[in-house]
Formats: structure tokens, sequence, C-alpha cells
């Protein structure tokens, strides 16, 4: 909140019951002093007196006055000593106002610069577990949530004993998870599209089967591999007489992969369903 604005709402509960008023207007003085002290300090030419201010006011949790200040000095220190803890400092205002896609700028831009820098750790740290704050719904596009899995992986790959190695394993296997998600859901599409405009159910077998080589581990793994089964399903059963036995072989094969690897799954009921057409079609029986 800015100088003004908290001043209009520190003025907006000033009543007329004495105790409150006299508490109000105490603080709408120190509201007053503060700002006027901040605006000097911006107006000053002297950088370190910036500087000094800056962290004071990170350190009060005030970090859009911070993240200006320390705006100013960051290319006037460079080569300096205070260089990398101005640079480090601009990047946690940002985090801290939860703006984590500058903070990511801010951080990538220190770690770079200073790859055994004094805050390099945390740097990595911070620029993916601030990607993974802003990484988005799985129906939304996954751009930062690709960003924040890079950064993590680059933390883990740099400080591997890192007491924060743990949360950045956590955050890519939920990450992970979110993008598996996104193509359970794009396969999903395909097979409610089935034959319209084309062959849809392959579309759906080619997406499914893309996540799990890239994702074994993940925890959509079943359904992928069931969705598999399903689209193989309604393409055999879908198809014109000269490609059923052929696809309905195919569909035998996808069942017995599926409950090899889940036989208690709780899908299994649908699937042994599926097995019995095809293996009716096939065999007769």
């Amino acid at each position: 909140m800015s100088c003004s604005h908290l001043f209009v709402t520190l003025q907006a509960q000033i009543d007329f019951r004495p105790m409150k008023k006299i508490l109000t207007l105490l603080a709408l003085v120190v509201v007053v002093t503060s700002c006027g002290e901040y605006n000097k300090v911006l107006k000053s030419s002297d950088y370190n007196y910036k500087f000094e201010y800056a962290k004071k006011a990170f350190e009060a949790g005030q970090y859009n006055q911070a993240a200006t200040l320390l705006e100013n000095v960051v290319t006037v220190f460079k080569g300096t000593d205070k260089a990398e803890e101005s640079l480090y400092l601009l990047g946690l205002s940002y985090y801290e106002n939860k703006d984590y896609l500058t903070a990511g700028t801010y951080f990538k831009n220190y770690y770079q610069h200073y790859p055994r820098g004094q805050y390099a750790e945390l740097a990595r740290y911070y620029a993916g577990y601030g990607y993974y704050l802003d990484s988005p719904d799985s129906q939304l596009d996954q751009t930062e949530t690709r960003k924040a899995i890079e950064e993590l992986q680059g933390f883990l790959d740099y400080f591997p004993t890192s007491d924060k190695v743990a949360i950045a394993q956590n955050c890519i296997f939920e990450l992970q998870d979110k993008l598996v998600q996104k193509e359970l859901e794009n396969a999903q599409l395909y097979y409610n599209l089935g034959n319209y405009m084309g062959n849809n159910y392959e579309s759906a077998v080619i997406t499914a089967k893309n996540a799990i080589k890239e994702y074994p581990y993940s925890k959509y793994k079943e359904e992928l591999e069931m969705l598999v089964l399903k689209a193989r399903y309604r393409e055999a059963s879908e198809s014109v007489d000269e490609k059923k036995e052929e696809r309905f072989r195919t569909v035998i094969d996808e069942y017995y992969a599926f409950i090899n690897d889940y036989p208690n799954s709780s899908h299994r009921k649908e699937a042994d369903g599926i097995f019995k057409v095809a293996n009716k079609f096939i065999n007769g029986n």
C-alpha cells in the first residue's frame, strides 16, 4: 500500500471517540513522517543512503519501497562490494511482494553473474520456488510450470546437499504431475471427439503414451493406461470390418499390459468387460 493510500485509510478511521482518535492521529503522524523520509531518500543522490534505507524498508516489510530504491542502486553498485547483496535483495523484495516473475529474472541475473556468490544457493532456490508458486492450473498454459521445473532442477544440480533439496524435489514431482494432468486432459478430449473429422482415438493413444514415456512415475499413469485401453477398444468397435480383427487384437494386448501393471485396479471390472468383447470377436468365446 502506498503512503497516500495508507494516509487516506487511516484518516477515514478517525471518529469522535477520544482514545481512538488520539491513536489514529499518532498513526497518521508516523505514516506522514515515514513517507516524508522515504521521498527524501528517493530523491537523494547518495546511493549508499538509498541502499541502507532499502534494507531497513525490507526488514519492515515495505517491499515496494525496498524494490524501488534497489532498482536505483543495482546498476551503480556493479563491480563494488555491494553489488551482490543489492541484486539479491532486489530479487527478494519482488519475491516477498509475490511478483515471482520479476523476482525470478533478478535471481537468475544474480546466479549467472555470481555462480559462486554468497547468495547463489538461495537465488537458485527462490527463482524455482517462485515459479512453482506462480504455476497455473492444469487447464492453462504451462510455460511457468516448465520454467519452475527447469529452475528447481538447476538448483538440485548445483546444490545437491542443500537443506532445501527435499522441498525442491517434492515441488518438481508436483509440477510434473500437473504437466501429466494437462496431457491426460488433452488425451481425454481426443477420446471424447472419437471419429469426428478423423481418428481422434489414435491421437488420444499417442498423447497418453507420450506422457507415460516422459513421466513414467506419475500418479496419473494408471489413468493414462486405462484411457489407452478404452481408446483402442472404441477405435476397434467403430472400425470398418476389414480393420476390426487387427484392432481388437491390439485391444487384447493393451488389456494384458494394463492388468499386468494394475491387477487390483479400480478399473478392473471395466477392463475385463472390454477384454470379453474383444476376445469374443477374435476367438468367438
